[in-house]
């Protein structure tokens, strides 16, 4: 709080907003428990000038490696800046996360997601770098299909479905891909396919998937059924987040896939969207995130997630989250996930 509120070392994005709030964030904000003083402002992140999200601390040592969009579910993207702190940060995290998993070092990737302004491209790469892994890569665009799906062009939705597993298919059957990173549908499209199906089955290590959630019916079909001898691994992440997180080991199939929160940067919280009050341990509510990094601060933005509240695990600080799912609607607006 002193740093992102200090005149000589926070945004002006933050300094700016500060006149206004109705508390001292220095002085009243003491624990993950007080983020909830400050609303959502990530409405704000749609036109708000780069420039002004960096924090005036770094001078001119400020490494400015990405701007990244939200995925524009819900209206005009929203804008993150990556630095290069935090890249390392989130980066590190996640390969520890995956690591827990077991997942093969220095095994080729094929990461199917999207690229360009979204951040989870970005993720999966540098995931597969820090497990000393060269990655492959196909590129998907959500907002267009999701723009396809909301005007009845069903037939477009396929073609660019099809487009895509064209291009895997080169990988999948020319490669010796031993890890896979794809979103739910496209894992389901793959399952109809027998070459792939059976490509995958016979080479491949493990499946990361994330983007569109995979109900649990889903998810113990998918491991018990189409993939039986490939660990499915979920990944839950979004731009506000700024990184990933990655399912907690030892679950079992039929389990509820759970993500634990990454202190002391991450803190998730699982609330009635009516109240705002946290609700009970297994209870279903919306998530809130919250990002507390030197790079960005990104308090109490309430996602378009729905979860069950679970307890996360020893020495981490507040909500984990289990069987992900998508609000069905968002500031009016019916959510749309298309292929991610």
């Amino acid at each position: 709080m002193q740093w992102h509120f200090s005149p000589a070392t926070g945004s002006p994005f933050w300094l700016n907003r500060a006149a206004d709030l109705s508390f001292d964030p220095r002085q009243d904000v003491k624990g993950v428990e007080d983020l909830n003083l400050f609303s959502d402002v990530t409405a704000a992140l749609r036109d708000v000038p780069v420039a002004n999200l960096v924090p005036r601390g770094y001078g001119d040592q400020a490494c400015l490696l990405n701007v990244f969009d939200s995925g524009g579910t819900t209206g005009a993207p929203k804008r993150v800046i990556q630095l290069q702190d935090w890249m390392h940060r989130s980066a590190d995290q996640v390969t520890r996360q995956l690591t827990r998993h077991s997942l093969p070092v220095g095994a080729l990737w094929l990461t199917v997601a999207p690229t360009g302004p979204h951040l989870v491209g970005d993720v999966l790469q540098r995931a597969a770098a820090g497990l000393g892994s060269p990655g492959l890569s196909v590129d998907m665009d959500p907002r267009w299909v999701r723009k396809l799906i909301a005007q009845g062009r069903s037939g477009e939705v396929d073609a660019y479905t099809d487009h895509i597993v064209e291009q895997c298919r080169r990988v999948l059957l020319g490669q010796d891909i031993g890890v896979l990173a794809a979103t739910t549908p496209l894992l389901e499209r793959f399952a109809q396919e027998d070459d792939l199906l059976e490509a995958i089955n016979s080479k491949v290590e493990a499946i990361i998937w994330g983007g569109t959630h995979m109900d649990p019916d889903t998810r113990e079909v998918l491991s018990s059924e189409i993939f039986p001898d490939v660990p499915l691994i979920g990944m839950y992440g979004n731009t506000m987040m700024l990184t990933a997180l990655i399912e907690r080991p030892g679950l079992a199939a039929s389990d509820p896939c759970v993500f634990d929160p990454v202190s002391p940067h991450v803190f998730l919280s699982v609330v009635d969207p009516d109240s705002g009050n946290q609700v009970g341990v297994g209870e279903r509510g919306q998530v809130v995130v919250s990002h507390v990094s030197k790079s960005m601060f990104i308090p109490n933005n309430f996602e378009r997630d729905t979860a069950l509240r679970v307890l996360p695990v020893a020495g981490l600080s507040g909500d984990a989250v289990a069987d992900v799912a998508p609000l069905p609607r968002v500031e009016g607006a019916a959510v749309i996930e298309g292929v991610y």
